[in-house]
């Protein structure tokens, strides 16, 4: 069962470990210091920073099992938000440069408890650009996070040293390896050895038609392949973003759908906008701010990142 006896969390001894543990005073420290640079980034660059959707008829399908979130209010359906996915694809005709510090909840299967990189409730600062490349994206990301480093060893080395004493500031740009040239080296444990062995973060490219969503745009001259990327940290650490370019046209869009069994009816909104030629070209990627932090600390689980933190198959409070 997802919630049993053994799982359950006693709220005082949790409070008195926030009280006692080091940990969390840190990871709070560097976590606010995190929000603090991107956004800074982000703004320098012209991005326009937009409030979350935390409910909406419509959001990310994700392509792994999970549970839902659905609820109804005066005869209408809603889902509480896995992404804003689709929301960003319509921000950026509003304005081209967008952020949202976004708060997500992805009622993950309990197989996840273990692997120290999931919460069902996180955040991410998910961006978007009109008319972009994914080049254009690492750009900017890549700029944001070595930003980040430089500032965080720059404020508090003590709290560096102390958790991650080699911790790199990666230089531009990134490398870069097909899912193909890492599935050929390492096989089907290809990201988490890959990160194993990598000492900088490093973007993962080309993603197979099949492993993402309707949304991610296939490549034109490489139809097995999606415009799409994952920036994978070292050291074990593994997935730190995810995005790609998106499709925005209607037949594409319902053709991706239907590769996907992909209801339409859970998307109608969504597609009579597409339908109407409204959406447009863009590029974007959302960066974990939990995820973040574990990294840069060198933490075992992304529990210890945060106050009240919510792990697949838990109860917490």
């Amino acid at each position: 069962m997802m919630h049993s006896e053994s799982r359950k969390v006693d709220t005082v001894e949790l409070v008195k470990d926030y009280l006692k543990n080091p940990i969390f005073r840190d990871a709070t420290l560097i976590q606010s210091e995190i929000l603090k640079c991107i956004r800074k980034v982000l703004d320098e660059k012209g991005f326009v920073e937009l409030l979350p959707v935390t409910v909406s008829p419509i959001t990310d399908p994700l392509n792994h099992p999970h549970f839902e979130t659905e609820f109804e209010y005066y005869g209408q359906k809603y889902s509480i938000t896995k992404s804003m996915i689709l929301h960003k694809q319509v921000a950026v005709l509003v304005h081209k440069k967008i952020y949202i510090v976004s708060p997500n909840v992805r009622l993950e299967t309990e197989d996840k408890m273990e692997s120290g990189r999931h919460l069902f409730d996180f955040v991410q600062i998910d961006m978007e650009m009109l008319n972009a490349s994914r080049e254009d994206v690492f750009e900017v990301m890549e700029d944001a996070i070595i930003y980040t480093i430089e500032k965080i060893k720059e404020k508090y080395p003590d709290i560096i040293k102390k958790y991650h004493p080699d911790l790199k500031t990666p230089k531009k740009p990134f490398k870069r390896y097909t899912v193909k040239e890492l599935k050929e080296k390492y096989g089907d444990n290809y990201e988490k050895l890959a990160s194993l062995n990598a000492t900088e973060p490093f973007w993962m490219i080309d993603i197979p038609l099949l492993e993402r969503e309707f949304y991610d745009k296939q490549d034109p001259n490489r139809p097995d392949v999606l415009l799409d990327f994952d920036l994978i940290y070292p050291e074990g650490f593994e997935e730190a973003i995810s995005g790609g370019e998106r499709e925005h046209e209607y037949e594409q869009i319902l053709k991706r759908m239907k590769l996907k069994n992909t209801p339409f009816e859970q998307f109608e909104e969504y597609l009579k906008v597409a339908k109407e030629g409204l959406l447009e070209h863009s590029a974007g990627c959302g960066i974990g701010i939990e995820r973040f932090t574990r990294w840069l600390l060198a933490l075992d689980h992304v529990e210890k990142t945060r106050l009240f933190a919510k792990t697949p198959g838990k109860h917490s409070i």
